[in-house]
């Protein structure tokens, strides 16, 4: 079984524009989409690849929206095809009863997108938002590393996740993208063999980083990474080529391609 932990779409109606809108982000660095940003095209292209099912990684990127994009979030999930996470804004007026109400629909973590609010990962604003995660076993991915909507200013580097896990040693952190893209060196510096978890999406992109990488795969603990593509923006048939050519045994593929996601998502 393979399950995807970090993939994107969005409502039907405003898929065609969310998709064209961050198209033009993603040209900065040569990325294009390769789905429509439905869910059912998600879904077909995952499955083609030979991928079970996906977490669906929204992000609210105002405190104003936040609402319904859990909404679409609580949606998706009551569909019983894709899995979600919902999103709570750094500037929530109402945390606690956003991630209640998530939880009480069946949803088991949240995405944050640090580059997207213009918020740092280790911010006192989040603290509420990482507490209340931690008492309720909620898992929180967040991007890290650099990003084309904020090419200036890395919202979410290694140092800052260290922080965040130092201050809330109790909250599942899971660091896309291995730790940040650009990062590797910090990461392995200053993450690898802590209680943070990785997301491998992306990294078939990263071909310059693959060396250091692979070190990352090594040695931290395969119980604590997550298969993740980050679609529609890689190709995930190279993003599961990535690891099965990483010389990682048996069970550590099944703890990265499923198993650890199972665990997280409770099924």
């Amino acid at each position: 079984m393979k399950i995807c932990f970090h993939s994107h779409c969005f409502p039907d109606a405003l898929a065609p524009r969310a998709i064209g809108t961050l198209a033009e982000n993603a040209k900065l660095v040569g990325m294009t989409p390769h789905t429509d940003g439905t869910a059912a095209g998600t879904l077909r292209y995952l499955q083609s690849a030979g991928i079970d099912t996906a977490l669906i990684c929204n992000i609210a990127t105002n405190p104003h929206q936040e609402r319904k994009v859990n909404d679409f979030a609580i949606a998706l999930a009551g569909e019983g095809k894709l899995f979600s996470a919902g999103s709570i804004h750094p500037e929530s007026e109402d945390p606690e009863g956003e991630m209640n109400r998530l939880w009480a629909a069946g949803i088991k973590g949240m995405k944050i997108h640090p580059d997207y609010v213009g918020v740092s990962v280790d911010d006192p604003r989040y603290d509420r938002i990482f507490s209340l995660a931690e008492e309720r076993g909620f898992f929180v991915v967040t991007h890290t590393g650099l990003d084309p909507v904020s090419p200036d200013r890395v919202h979410a580097t290694a140092q800052g996740l260290l922080r965040v896990i130092r201050k809330h040693p109790g909250l599942n952190l899971i660091a896309a993208h291995m730790g940040g893209i650009g990062q590797t060196k910090e990461v392995i510096d200053l993450l690898v063999g802590t209680p943070i978890w990785f997301d491998t999406s992306l990294s078939a992109l990263r071909e310059d980083e693959w060396d250091k990488l692979r070190i990352i795969l090594r040695e931290h603990s395969a119980d604590r990474i997550l298969f993740g593509t980050d679609t529609p923006w890689s190709l995930p048939g190279r993003e599961i080529a990535f690891l099965e050519h990483s010389r990682l045994s048996e069970k550590e593929l099944e703890s990265i391609f499923a198993n650890n996601a199972k665990k997280l998502l409770q099924i």
